[in-house]
């Protein structure tokens, strides 16, 4: 792959902007949000999937892409940039912070956790905001 999203050792802080002060689940539609497959991912999964697995899965899901059809389009997908998970809506609207581990593996924390706080103290993590949904 010739480009890459993952982060190591690295906590997403949520959005300056964000719109809420304690995390919200997505809500449920009738054809799934980008925010409901990512969280659905994540919170089954933690520390399972890299920030590629996670964005590649949800566009596949999302773009009716086949098993058999997925490696060659996951090549594809990242022959070229692809937003990070600094722009998930999981940091930006729904108040989730973005742990990657050691091994890029990822889990979500609610911005009001002890764990959320724990990571924000630690000097040993990098720490990057979310991404803002409105300009300044």
């Amino acid at each position: 792959m010739k480009h890459t999203t993952n982060y190591i050792n690295t906590f997403i802080e949520v959005a300056g902007d964000c719109p809420v002060s304690h995390a919200e689940t997505p809500p449920e539609k009738k054809i799934k949000t980008l925010a409901e497959l990512q969280y659905d991912k994540i919170i089954k999964n933690p520390y399972r999937y890299t920030s590629d697995d996670i964005i590649f899965d949800c566009y596949a899901l999302k773009n009716d892409i086949a098993e058999n059809e997925k490696e060659e389009a996951k090549i594809r997908f990242f022959s070229k940039g692809q937003p990070c998970l600094r722009s998930s809506p999981l940091a930006k609207r729904y108040g989730f912070g973005i742990h990657h581990n050691q091994e890029g593996k990822v889990a979500i924390f609610p911005v009001e956790s002890k764990e959320y706080q724990n990571f924000l103290n630690d000097d040993r993590i990098k720490k990057v905001k979310a991404m803002r949904s409105k300009k300044i």
